[in-house]
């Protein structure tokens, strides 16, 4: 024992000699190999959470926790979800928050059919595309009180509960007050986004006041508290949506408009009411795979899918050769992609001001017409493009009785358009950049116009019944990266955790760069770029972040996967 006992003090000598430093707000560099996993595929991050009686997952975890406290206080999915998204402000505030907009697709077990929600803001009536054009000349400005659009969310919140809730917004929101008040620790991943925005936090004041600590943005281990925003979700627990479209709120949003020469009224709060709408649809082998419909970009998840079922085989490839470590199969995905997301600029617009061809864009046929372009030994060269920006959280619930929900809200890029609410702590969102001030496009500026949407949550379903909820966050990302997905879990054999997991590519259409992961880049990038791609070895920052709740098909069971490009965690009991 006495022997033992030494070569303890001796090891703990020997680990004080090699000064390990402290966990800190900047430690230095841990530089060790990954160990490895004992079984299934090796490079996965960790298990599949499995349970039966319900699930949340998100991209922090006190979140997902927040979710799933009310579910154990007898809410249902549409509770914990709500939940979670009001917690997810609080702890995520440069991603999403009550100044932007959400959208849902949910599977309402007792009605056994998917419903969709549209929660999207709109422009203010100050916002005319002449006006703009003379301030900005032909483009978007990217922050500031002229890109904030009057916000969604709470709207969505209000409709969606009052309609499937059990609990309501009051009992839902209290998770995200705690929190709020008594403060949390921001991750390595938050805190260095929330450092990245110093600069914009600065230039308000009031957001200065709210997230900035003696002129310096927190980070890593920092505690974070936001009273006021504490302040602004129990007036909207007790006064429900009104609360929020009415009274200080909105007379606070004027106020700090006017004095920015934004364009915001008093009446332009009341013209936001959430839309129950069809999602679109699209089957792939034997799935059906549902999006939302314009404004947002989820046909473009459609019409990738869709060429990855038809195109193989009118371009002569054999299924052998479209694998997960196939150039083959990463090019055609990659050629696939850009002409999705050309339609998109051609096309994608408010429904309310413009006719987009959904129905067609959708095809079979047309995916089969589409396949002609691709040719599978030269990348497609394409014209220039404005960047889709990105922050954004997306998280999904589950619960005992079979409802499933599928959501997603942002303030677009980190912290919106930088301008924060006095007194009430939150951000506005700059989604108002993605609109165009060309007066030809179909997503041209205008008073109370929805924008391009790049926010989608997506949902598969299989023989009628739910089968997967998921989403993959950031901007541009989120089409092209629940196509990746979807591809790992439904061709290639990928559980819901491993389909995240796996290594996934970025291509920006403006500079037609495609961006890889450094073990796809390594496996793959040379012959992609001997096709013509410009390639680029990466890391995860670009890839977005994906959270997926699968439905067991033979148990029933609730299967979920985070990625571990963000923070969060699947959850369940």
């Amino acid at each position: 024992m006495l022997a033992r006992f030494s070569l303890r003090l001796l090891a703990t000598a020997a680990l004080g000699a090699l000064a390990v430093p402290a966990v800190s707000a900047d430690p230095a560099p841990f530089d060790a190999v990954r160990g490895d996993r004992a079984g299934g595929w090796t490079a996965q991050s960790r298990s599949e959470v499995m349970a039966l009686n319900g699930m949340v997952a998100t991209s922090q975890p006190l979140a997902a926790e927040a979710g799933l406290e009310v579910l154990h206080a007898g809410g249902n999915a549409f509770d914990a979800a709500i939940a979670a998204a009001a917690a997810i402000n609080v702890v995520e505030p440069e991603a999403t928050g009550i100044g932007g907009d959400m959208f849902v697709i949910a599977w309402v077990a007792k009605e056994k059919r998917l419903v969709a929600l549209d929660a999207s803001g709109r422009a203010p009536s100050g916002a005319t595309l002449a006006r703009y054009r003379q301030m900005f000349g032909a483009q978007m400005p990217e922050v500031g009180i002229h890109t904030a659009l009057v916000p969604g969310a709470v709207d969505g919140w209000s409709v969606l509960l009052g309609r499937y809730g059990k609990l309501g917004l009051g009992p839902s929101l209290q998770p995200a007050i705690r929190i709020a008040e008594q403060g949390f620790p921001l991750s390595e991943r938050i805190g260095g986004e929330w450092q990245s925005s110093q600069g914009l936090l600065a230039k308000d004041p009031d957001s200065a006041k709210v997230y900035l600590q003696d002129g310096k943005a927190p980070g890593w281990g920092d505690i974070f508290k936001n009273p006021d925003l504490a302040k602004t979700f129990r007036l909207i627990a007790a006064g429900g949506r009104d609360a929020f479209y009415k009274g200080t709120v909105p007379e606070a949003i004027v106020t700090k408009s006017q004095s920015l020469g934004g364009g915001f009224s008093l009446a332009d709060f009341d013209t936001i009411h959430a839309r129950w709408v069809e999602p679109i649809s699209a089957t792939f082998q034997g799935y059906t795979i549902h999006q939302m419909p314009p404004s947002t970009q989820g046909f473009a998840v459609l019409q990738i899918m869709n060429m990855l079922e038809v195109c193989p085989a009118k371009l002569g490839l054999a299924p052998a050769s479209l694998g997960p470590r196939s150039a083959d199969y990463w090019h055609l995905m990659v050629e696939a992609k850009k002409l999705a997301y050309a339609d998109l600029k051609r096309f994608n617009g408010d429904p309310d001001f413009s006719e987009v061809p959904v129905k067609r864009l959708i095809s079979k046929n047309y995916a089969t017409e589409q396949c002609t372009r691709i040719d599978m030994k030269k990348a497609a060269a394409i014209g220039p493009d404005s960047p889709a920006l990105g922050g954004t959280a997306y998280l999904t619930a589950a619960d005992k009785e079979g409802n499933v929900v599928s959501l997603i809200y942002s303030v677009y890029d980190f912290f919106g358009s930088g301008i924060t609410v006095p007194g009430h702590g939150f951000t506005l969102s700059n989604r108002g950049n993605a609109f165009s001030l060309d007066p030809k496009s179909p997503n041209a500026l205008a008073p109370g116009k929805r924008p391009f949407y790049t926010i989608i949550p997506g949902f598969v379903t299989k023989d009628g019944k739910p089968f997967f909820s998921f989403g993959v966050m950031q901007g541009g990302q989120q089409a092209q990266g629940q196509a990746q997905v979807l591809a790992n879990l439904l061709v290639f054999g990928a559980n819901v955790q491993s389909a995240s997991d796996a290594a996934r590519f970025n291509h920006t259409q403006q500079d037609n760069v495609l961006r890889l992961e450094s073990g796809l880049h390594a496996l793959v990038g040379a012959d992609l770029k001997a096709r013509g791609h410009k390639t680029q070895n990466t890391d995860g920052s670009e890839m977005g972040g994906y959270q997926g709740i699968l439905i067991d098909p033979r148990t029933g069971a609730y299967r979920g996967g985070s990625d571990h490009r963000k923070d969060g965690m699947a959850v369940g009991y």
